[in-house]
């Protein structure tokens, strides 16, 4: 299995996915002070996270993903500039899964199968199809992942110890209150105070790095008696080897599944912002594989899931940063302060993360999308809306999946709306004035299809082709604007001319195109509903057959070209 698993990469070229990005030195300046700028930026949110995912240890499990995820996905991604780590989203997952596990092991296995699921996606080619996640759900996700990182951080800036959920967020708020530590309450105020005002006054230097040392190094001469983090370990991370249960497999495959598309979607996403900011294109495909890699190298370690952090990765570039060498020193610079600061790290107070993490839900918050809510259409509104309720009280990928469905679905219900329409009358000209042939004349009405005849359209077609067909004798059905009918739209064009037929009304087909017409043969429904002699090449021969047809029973009647019934704009 695995030699053919190999045999068809080697063959379809797949194994470039797989090559280092080069490291080039054509932009060195930009992309150390790039690097290292970032770097410092992440440390504090990388110990955030890995405290608010519920980790024992979590801090260094932050740490660890920011290193090993920032390095492999550098390397080996598809976005030059793009920096890794772990994000609120991912870390929203794992809190989740934690809360759920009897076992923190199973989380790491989790991240592993996530990685290799990412690099799967990659070498399926399914990077490509970012583009079709629509706006309004990825503002309804985005807005709702904020609100929970909101809600997650409530506890921990009281001082008091952190919940799995936010719904538990939100029913132990008031019971925080009572057990609320004033001095840890205070200081994660001031922590958000400085990262908000200090860029006011110079962005020289990043708000969140100087607001975590400001308030560590008050709290330490204050001698504040508040939740720390704790001891970090001050050496290189160790190769975690869990073998999970059967019984826990299903349970870790679905956190699994949701950490890959969670993390595919929201790096993509960052990649396309990328694209806009430098002009570039980047490598969807690879970007997925090199995600992968990078989260199953975290996973063995002992590190977080991740993804591209899309700020940070926006700062690397403002400041510099244009290749992979920036993502990679990033990961360095953190890797030295793990060997040599992380005693200081230990002293940090929780409720300074907490407040950090406050910032950084109320940034991921689309306020813009929000703002044009009362303009947008029902259907933007109504499944932002949903997006942004299930993100909060279910999860986040059931989330983007009833998400994406009801998108669709109204999207479809849209467009039958739009793709039906019906207008005008029949002005037949006939030849002599009898009264007959005045009668039989009016008594034939020609309709135009446009657009695609398939499931999200078949029934409104239905419906406007039966309107007022009261007297009629016969219809041409012109359809040379039908690129397409699957098997609904056959079947629903079978029950409309049964239907007619069983009223006593011929159906006749002009202008159908090769492969429309392939599929009603496949189905035979010509020749068995619709006879050969019932479909024509154009509308004037349809004229012309069924001018014979109808002489052969009354007085001559020339059916001239009509104005035409519209299906369709």
């Amino acid at each position: 299995m695995f030699k053919k698993i190999y045999d068809y990469i080697m063959e379809k070229g797949l194994y470039k996915l797989f090559l280092p990005n080069p490291i080039g030195t054509q932009h060195l300046k930009g992309d150390i002070f790039g690097g290292l700028t970032t770097g410092v930026v992440a440390l504090p949110l990388a110990l955030a996270f890995g405290v608010s995912s519920g980790l024992e240890q979590g801090a260094q499990a932050g740490l660890y993903s920011a290193i090993l995820l920032g390095f492999m996905a550098a390397l080996f991604g598809g976005t030059a500039p793009q920096v890794s780590g772990p994000t609120g989203p991912m870390t929203v997952v794992v809190a989740g899964f934690i809360a759920t596990s009897s076992q923190p092991q199973h989380v790491f296995a989790a991240v592993i199968l996530g990685g290799l699921l990412q690099i799967t996606f990659g070498l399926l080619g399914l990077g490509h199809y970012i583009r079709y996640v629509p706006r309004s759900v990825i503002s309804g996700f985005m807005t709702g992942i904020g609100v929970i990182i909101f809600l997650l951080q409530i506890q921990p800036m009281m001082g008091v110890k952190s919940v799995s959920g936010p719904l538990k967020a939100m029913a132990g708020a008031l019971g925080a209150v009572t057990q609320i530590n004033g001095a840890a309450f205070v200081l994660g105020l001031v922590t958000i105070a400085l990262i908000y005002l200090i860029p006011r006054i110079s962005k020289a230097v990043p708000s969140a790095l100087v607001a975590l040392i400001v308030a560590t190094v008050a709290a330490e001469l204050l001698k504040l008696d508040i939740p720390r983090i704790g001891a970090l370990p001050a050496g290189l991370p160790q190769l975690q080897f869990f073998i999970p249960s059967a019984d826990a497999l299903p349970t870790i495959f679905l956190a699994a599944l949701s950490l890959a598309i969670l993390g595919s979607l929201d790096t993509l996403l960052g990649s396309v912002v990328v694209d806009n900011v430098t002009g570039t294109k980047h490598h969807s495909d690879k970007e997925l594989v090199g995600q992968g890699m990078g989260n199953m190298v975290s996973g063995l370690f002992g590190g977080l899931p991740g993804c591209g952090a899309t700020m940070r990765t926006l700062l690397n570039i403002k400041t510099g940063g244009r290749t992979a060498l920036s993502g990679v020193i990033h990961s360095f610079l953190l890797l030295g302060v793990l060997l040599g600061l992380s005693r200081f790290a230990a002293l940090i107070p929780l409720s300074v993360l907490a407040g950090i993490l406050v910032t950084v839900g109320i940034g991921i918050i689309d306020y813009h999308g929000l703002k044009l809510l009362p303009k947008s259409p029902n259907a933007d509104r109504i499944v932002l809306i949903l997006v942004l309720f299930l993100t909060v009280f279910v999860d986040l990928i059931t989330a983007v999946q009833m998400g994406f469905l009801v998108a669709c679905l109204l999207f479809l219900k849209n467009l039958s709306d739009r793709e039906i329409t019906r207008g005008g009358s029949l002005t037949p000209m006939v030849l002599n004035e009898s009264p007959e042939a005045q009668l039989l004349a009016e008594q034939v009405r020609v309709i135009q299809a446009e657009g695609p005849v398939f499931f999200g359209t078949s029934e409104a077609f239905i419906l406007a082709l039966e309107e007022d067909v009261t007297d009629l004798k016969a219809i041409i059905l012109r359809m040379p604007r039908v690129p397409l009918i699957d098997q609904t739209g056959a079947f629903t064009l079978k029950e409309f001319v049964t239907r007619m037929a069983e009223k006593g009304i011929q159906v006749v087909i002009s202008g159908l195109p090769s492969e429309p017409e392939s599929v009603l043969r496949d189905l035979q429904i010509i020749p068995d509903i619709l006879s050969e002699d019932s479909v024509y090449p154009s509308l004037a021969e349809a004229v012309v057959g069924l001018n014979a047809k109808i002489a052969a029973h009354t007085s001559p009647v020339l059916i001239p070209q009509p104005y035409l019934h519209k299906v369709g704009g």
